[in-house]
C-alpha cells in the first residue's frame, strides 16, 4: 500500500519537474533522445525494409518493444530509490514531451505571417508539420499551423503523460517511440504503404485515449465549450484520422474557427472535411490563441493524470 502512494508521488513530482523543465527550456538542441531514436529506428529499417506488412510489424515490435525493455530496466534499478525514480521520471517526461516548442515554432511562424513575411513562414513550416510549405498562402499556413498544434498537442503532450500516468516510464518512452515510428513509416508512401502499416495501426490505438482526453480538455479550457462540443460530435468522425478528427474539431469549435479543406503532403493533394464549418476563417491572431490553449490542456492534463493515479490506488487500497 505506502507502495502504490510512493508511485503516484513518483509520478506527480516527476511529470511535474519534466514539464516544469520543458517550459524553461524547450527540447535539447544536440543529442535529443528522440533524434537518437529515430536514427535507431532508421538503421533498423534499413536491415528489415521489405515491402510486407510482416516485415514491417517486425520492425514496429523491435524498436517499440526494446524502447519500452530499457525503460522498464531503468525503472527498475530506482524503484528502491525515491529521488532517483522522481529525477527519472522527470528526464523521461523531458525527453518525450514538445509542447514548449511546439508553441515557439508555432508563434515564430506567426510573426512571420503577421509581419507579411511568407518566404520566413514557409520556411519554418516545415518545422511542425510535413505539409508542403509552397503549395500554401498566408491564411492556409496559419490555418496548417493551428491544425499542427491541436494535434501535436495531443501527441507530444498528452498521450505521453496518460501513458506515463498508467504505466510509468516505460509508457512514457513507449508512447514516444510509436508516435515516432509513426511519423517516420506510417505514411503511405510508396515505400512505407504495407512496410508502415504495424506502426501506424499501433500509433492509432496508442493514440486514442490521449486524443479523447485533448479533446475532452480543449472543451472545457477553450473559450466556447458549447462549440467545442458540437464541432466534437458533428465533425470528428469526418476526418481520415480517427485521433487527429476529435482533436482538431474540438479546437476548431473552442477558438471559434473553421479548420480542414484542401491541403498538400510531398506532392500529393487531400480534401478533408470542413471541422465546424460554421466558424470563421482562420486568422494570424489566432496561433496564439491556440497555443494558449495547449499550454491550458497541458495543466490541465497534468491535473488528471494526478488525480486518476490518486484515485486508483485509493480504490486499490479499499479493496485490498
Amino acid at each position: 500500500m505506502p507502495g502504490r502512494s510512493r508511485t503516484t508521488g513518483v509520478f506527480a513530482y516527476g511529470a511535474a519537474a519534466g514539464l516544469a523543465v520543458d517550459l524553461l527550456v524547450g527540447d535539447p538542441r544536440r543529442g535529443h533522445p528522440v533524434a537518437a531514436f529515430g536514427r535507431a529506428a532508421a538503421a533498423v529499417e534499413n536491415r528489415l525494409h521489405h515491402d510486407h506488412r510482416g516485415w514491417g510489424a517486425l520492425h514496429t515490435a523491435v524498436c517499440a518493444g526494446t524502447t519500452v525493455a530499457l525503460g522498464a530496466i531503468a525503472a527498475r534499478a530506482v524503484r528502491d530509490r525515491p529521488a532517483a525514480a522522481v529525477a527519472l521520471t522527470a528526464a523521461s517526461v523531458w525527453a518525450v514531451v514538445g509542447g514548449t516548442t511546439l508553441g515557439r515554432e508555432a508563434r515564430a511562424i506567426g510573426g512571420a505571417l503577421a509581419a507579411g513575411d511568407l518566404d520566413v513562414a514557409r520556411e519554418r513550416l516545415p518545422h511542425l508539420c510535413g505539409r508542403d510549405p509552397h503549395s500554401l498562402d498566408g491564411p492556409a499556413m496559419a490555418r496548417a499551423v493551428v491544425e499542427s498544434v491541436a494535434e501535436n498537442t495531443s501527441d507530444a503532450v498528452v498521450g505521453a503523460l496518460f501513458w506515463g500516468a498508467v504505466a510509468g516510464v516505460p509508457g512514457l518512452v513507449g508512447f514516444r517511440a510509436v508516435n515516432t515510428l509513426d511519423a517516420m513509416v506510417g505514411h503511405k508512401s510508396p515505400r512505407h504503404r504495407r512496410f508502415g502499416w504495424a506502426s501506424a495501426r499501433l500509433d492509432d490505438v496508442a493514440g486514442w485515449p490521449g486524443a479523447r482526453l485533448t479533446a475532452a480538455l480543449a472543451t472545457v479550457a477553450g473559450g466556447d465549450p458549447r462549440g467545442a462540443l458540437k464541432a466534437w460530435r458533428a465533425d470528428a468522425a469526418r476526418h481520415p484520422s480517427p485521433n487527429a478528427g476529435p482533436v482538431e474539431a474540438s479546437f476548431a469549435g473552442a477558438l471559434g474557427v473553421r479548420l480542414g479543406g484542401t491541403l498538400s503532403y510531398g506532392g500529393r493533394v487531400e480534401h478533408r472535411p470542413v471541422l465546424n464549418g460554421e466558424g470563421r476563417p482562420v486568422e494570424v491572431a489566432d496561433i496564439d490563441r491556440a497555443v494558449r490553449l495547449s499550454r491550458r490542456v497541458t495543466g490541465l492534463t497534468l491535473a488528471v493524470c494526478v488525480g486518476g493515479r490518486l484515485i486508483a490506488s485509493a480504490l486499490k487500497r479499499r479493496n485490498a
